[in-house]
């Protein structure tokens, strides 16, 4: 399969090399001309994946043309803010039908649209097939080959089982969805449960507090998740439980890393700017406290959240209202 990944970060750095590892005409585009010429040169990635190897048959360029040219599997894994402008910068090259992977996990906050709506919006004009890539994977992680399981979301079930394919290796499977709204929420929103479980865990809370956390907020998921079209049982699976659960834990979840730090008193703005990549988390709870308020969905982890972090709200008062708001059945 000859197949394009647009972005030169962790994530689509990885999943470049794992297609071209796997023999596919794989091409990466990245912005910078430094990123290019380093990998080019040495095979690494130094700024995002340092100290790991890529595949000697992995092209890189930061030319849009020629990393599209006859190309009609594209990767998108841009942070998802900006995913529209790559959507505009490729719709010249993209063919009828093109099947657009997409990789960016986030609501646009413009717009409040999801991925899917985002893509549907700004491609109309070429009728792309969609597939939502999400679930619980570092991008450290799988580049070192290790064991991971992902979803993969599609209405077109050929395109779904091609992209499941090319993907799927050995130390990375690929599961096939027709749930696109359900699964791409819940790799959106767990980033605001991951902060707050940051912020539990920098204020030296314990295991029960996040165990709480975790579940109050696949909870607030799927509720948020139903209203707008996706199906409840995603929710349970990798692109809901799994991603939650990984980020609400794991050192190398950025959001988490955010609430952390949150919690120890740091400025948002000052966390932000000393991070390299993009914590998708921070705009994704404004977007969801629109949402919210549009649809009338109580969402309590998110609304402190959204607190914290731009109303500069104490994470301690945030956790007492939390704790005392008034009792309800589960």
């Amino acid at each position: 399969m000859k197949i394009a990944v647009l972005g030169g970060g962790s994530w689509g750095t990885t999943l470049a090399d794992l297609l071209a590892k796997k023999g596919h005409d794989a091409r990466l585009w990245v912005r910078e001309q430094a990123v290019m010429s380093e990998i080019r040169t040495t095979r690494e990635n130094s700024w995002y994946l340092p100290g790991r190897k890529l595949a000697d048959n992995l092209e890189v360029s930061t030319d849009a043309a020629a990393v599209s040219d006859g190309v009609k599997h594209f990767v998108f894994a841009v942070p998802c803010q900006f995913i529209r402008n790559a959507y505009q910068r490729y719709l010249k090259y993209l063919p009828k039908g093109a099947v657009i992977i997409c990789a960016s996990k986030g609501i646009e906050l413009d717009s409040l649209m999801t991925m899917s709506q985002v893509c549907e919006d700004a491609l109309a004009a070429v009728k792309p097939r969609f597939a939502m890539l999400s679930g619980p994977s570092f991008a450290y992680e799988v580049i070192r080959e290790m064991p991971t399981a992902v979803t993969l979301a599609c209405k077109d079930k050929k395109a779904a089982k091609d992209v499941q394919e090319a993907l799927s290796t050995s130390y990375f499977r690929v599961y096939t969805s027709t749930d696109v709204r359900g699964v791409e929420l819940g790799g959106a929103i767990k980033n605001i449960i991951a902060i707050a479980a940051g912020v539990a865990d920098g204020l030296g809370f314990g295991g029960n507090a996040r165990a709480a956390l975790i579940t109050r907020g696949l909870s607030e998921m799927s509720r948020l998740g139903k209203a707008m079209g996706g199906e409840r049982q995603t929710f349970m699976g990798l692109s809901g439980m799994g991603d939650l659960v990984l980020t609400c834990t794991g050192d190398l979840s950025r959001n988490r890393q955010v609430g952390l730090r949150l919690a120890k008193g740091q400025k948002l703005l000052d966390i932000l700017a000393e991070m390299k990549m993009v914590a998708e988390g921070v705009k994704t709870t404004e977007a969801v406290h629109a949402l919210c308020a549009k649809l009338g969905i109580d969402m309590p982890l998110s609304e402190q959240v959204y607190a914290i972090l731009y109303k500069d709200k104490d994470p301690s008062e945030a956790v007492y209202e939390l704790m005392t708001r008034s009792l309800k059945d589960e």
